[in-house]
């Protein structure tokens, strides 16, 4: 069993998805063990990323992630970080296939529904970020 961190971000949130990704999640045979909505100051935002402070995009992506609320997930499952990975689709949801979150709830590669965790290491540290009584 592995856990994996979910973000549904804040165009999703806003559009009415949080359910159906909800559902779509559980479908896929990943259990969500814990979430909770959060607005996110610009402090959280930019601590989440900052692997990405300094980048062009960084700006940005803050001002995105502060926009509206999100709903953070601890996903559990069977080998729960690339089986959601590959349920989220790719990063540019013009380029995701069909019945991907992203192609299907996502509009642009900058709002593009969802964040998913990509190794052990980011899994772990993200999930402690959001959930420290993990």
């Amino acid at each position: 069993m592995q856990t994996t961190l979910s973000i549904i971000k804040p165009d999703a949130v806003q559009k009415g998805y949080t359910e159906d990704i909800c559902t779509r999640i559980k479908e896929s045979g990943l259990k969500i063990i814990s979430k909770r909505q959060v607005l996110l100051s610009s402090e959280q935002a930019e601590g989440f990323y900052d692997e990405h402070k300094g980048k062009p995009f960084f700006e940005a992506l803050i001002n995105f992630m502060t926009s509206g609320p999100v709903q953070v997930q601890i996903l559990e499952g069977l080998d729960a970080i690339s089986k959601y990975r590959s349920l989220m689709g790719n990063t540019n949801p013009k380029k995701a296939k069909p019945g991907t979150l992203r192609h299907d709830f996502a509009e642009a590669i900058d709002a593009n529904a969802v964040h998913g965790s990509d190794s052990l290491e980011s899994a772990a540290r993200e999930i402690a970020y959001f959930f420290p009584e993990h």
